[in-house]
């Protein structure tokens, strides 16, 4: 009964939108292409290609691993603070 309501459903939003549902508000469509050859038989371009450099990859993971270790270090402090984890000095000296 559930899937069939949900069918009456997803087709009652289908017509809903003129558009179809790419045009709806909120949802991004990705372009994506799955031919390599027109209609005709011609070899399609290559896609654009975004460069993806050491650069980004820096700017991106470095502020986020300096804002997760100030977090935990923080954290850590407020445990030790309220005495819910203090580590202890064990004397393994035996």
């Amino acid at each position: 009964m559930a899937s069939a309501l949900f069918g009456r459903l997803l087709r009652l939003s289908a017509r809903a939108s003129p558009l179809g549902p790419s045009s709806a508000p909120g949802r991004t469509v990705t372009p994506s292409r799955s031919a390599v050859c027109s209609s005709t038989g011609a070899i399609l371009p290559k896609p654009k290609k975004t460069a993806f450099g050491l650069m980004r990859i820096a700017l991106v993971v470095v502020p986020f691993l300096y804002v997760g270790t100030q977090i935990s270090k923080n954290f850590a402090a407020l445990l030790e603070e309220h005495d819910i984890f203090v580590p202890e000095d064990d004397d393994d000296d035996d």
